[in-house]
């Protein structure tokens, strides 16, 4: 690498007084993860859509100063940017949660710096547990809201929420692409909780009556971030269990990867199919 005065090999000092965002943002070009326009967030054992990226270029969290690492299985905690179906996209393998003791502006830190670096869409993936007894595990759900019970907001005093931040236009784009690969998507609202503990039945009967479909402990602050930084917004959940007292089955986290595991094919052939879609919905 050159300086710009003639010295190779020098690495670009970041300014200290930049804020985290910002510093992260310009690690993240100064690694060559720029000029896309579209970004995903994978949560627990959804790692394998990485595999659909084209010339892909990776850089793990560990290898930025200012990116948060999480130790949660499941979470891979890199970021992969190439081409899937034509167009130039940046994945983040893995995400850190508030449970872990993470404020929800470091939370959601890579989310502001893709805004930033001009991403325009962005679709956020989780496991999640299924309210509606119906519903086959795993199977996948369009999120088309939220219940924020984490009792934290990554928005800033200048910023208000503007309502749901999910997309109607990227909804109907990731259900064309559903309805394409012959993959059923149900929809549904996503209830954030903080964890880490898993919700006791009685709490899963409170969540049902008030509106939930799935239960998780992501997404919710990363959807609100990302549409207060000005990009739209939607969300896919793995149903990877019966959330409990749903059915007698125990619940524990390795099911949970398991579960992304065997929907792996399905869930990446809809992200895959609805990229065209996304892309021309953003213009």
């Amino acid at each position: 690498m050159d300086d710009g005065h003639g010295r190779g090999d020098v690495p670009r000092v970041i300014p200290a007084t930049l804020s985290s965002v910002e510093r992260l943002a310009a690690e993240l070009e100064e690694h060559g993860l720029a000029d896309f326009q579209l970004a995903f967030v994978l949560g627990s054992g959804l790692g394998a859509f990485t595999e659909r990226v084209a010339d892909a270029h990776e850089v793990s969290f560990e290898e930025l100063a200012d990116m948060p690492v999480s130790r949660v299985p499941g979470h891979a905690g890199r970021f992969v940017v190439g081409e899937v179906a034509g167009t130039r996209v940046i994945v983040q393998e893995g995400r850190v949660h508030l449970y872990e003791g993470w404020s929800a502006h470091e939370v959601t830190r890579s989310v502001r710096a893709f805004a930033r670096l001009g991403c325009r869409a962005l679709v956020l993936t989780n496991a999640a547990g299924g309210l509606v007894p119906d519903w086959p595990v795993p199977s996948l759900m369009r999120v088309v809201d939220h219940l924020n019970l984490q009792g934290r907001t990554p928005l800033l005093r200048t910023e208000v929420g503007r309502g749901s931040p999910y997309d109607g236009e990227l909804g109907a784009a990731l259900e064309g692409a559903a309805e394409e690969a012959g993959v059923r998507l149900f929809k549904g609202v996503y209830a954030g909780l903080l964890g880490p503990t898993y919700e006791t039945p009685a709490e899963v009967g409170l969540l049902a009556k008030i509106g939930a479909d799935a239960v998780g402990m992501s997404t919710v602050a990363e959807a609100l971030a990302g549409q207060a930084s000005g990009m739209r917004v939607a969300a896919i959940s793995c149903i990877s269990n019966h959330a409990a007292g749903v059915t007698a089955a125990p619940l524990c986290h390795d099911e949970v990867v398991r579960a992304g595991a065997v929907i792996a094919a399905d869930f990446c052939e809809v992200l895959e199919r609805a990229v065209p879609r996304l892309t021309a919905a953003i213009g």
